[in-house]
């Protein structure tokens, strides 16, 4: 006599169903441009029913907005967590000019270039990153304003000056398509080095640490 064990379906939980959807559609942004994401091909990533997505993403662009912030979000606490390993703006700065290099920071500004075009024609998108952009903005104003009341820094202007390297990353990203290893080294730390003037630090001062 033969017998069978069937399989135990485990139910997710509402929240954690959707939360594993936007993490499929950041995935498929990441690696495919938010253009790919599409009801049928979250389902296809996740071998679930396109149903299940529209029950959870009745409209696609609101999952396109949601797998953006997800991707985006991820990127800020890694680049500039809210709370750093040790208390130094100064070494906090450091690691995040050492931390915008490599294939992981190339995706994502692909994906930054990506959303900021979509969001010409995509009002939920648009929302979505200029909420990401003003989150940036902060981050690197806190950074500033500690060091500045730490005295490490010098500026009359936290924010503008936040916003002046924000520029600068910004405009190197944009070389991301291209490739961003084809700058001689005096141009890929311009944003690092534009730090340093705005601050007050000597050359060097932010330089990648071993």
């Amino acid at each position: 006599m033969t017998s069978s064990v069937q399989r135990k379906r485990i139910r997710k939980s509402p929240d954690d169903r959707r939360a594993e959807i936007v993490e499929a559609a950041a995935t498929v942004a990441l690696t495919e441009g938010l253009e790919c994401i599409t009801l049928r091909r979250i389902a296809e990533q996740l071998d679930v029913r396109p149903g299940l997505i529209s029950h959870y993403f009745p409209a696609v662009e609101d999952l396109v907005a949601e797998a953006f912030g997800s991707a985006a979000t991820a990127e800020l606490e890694t680049l500039l967590p809210a709370d750093p390993p040790d208390g130094s703006p100064l070494n906090h700065l450091a690691r995040f000019f050492a931390r915008t290099t490599g294939p992981a920071y190339d995706d994502m500004s692909r994906l930054w270039l990506n959303a900021r075009h979509l969001s010409r024609y995509r009002p939920v998108l648009r929302e979505r990153v200029l909420g990401q952009e003003s989150l940036w903005r902060g981050r690197l104003t806190a950074v500033v304003r500690a060091g500045v009341d730490q005295g490490q820094f010098r500026t009359e202007d936290a924010q503008l000056t936040a916003v002046r390297i924000l520029v600068v990353i910004d405009g190197l990203a944009s070389h991301a398509n291209t490739g961003l290893g084809n700058h001689p080294p005096s141009v890929t730390r311009l944003a690092a080095a534009t730090a340093e003037r705005e601050l007050g630090l000597p050359d060097g001062a932010l330089a990648p640490t071993s």
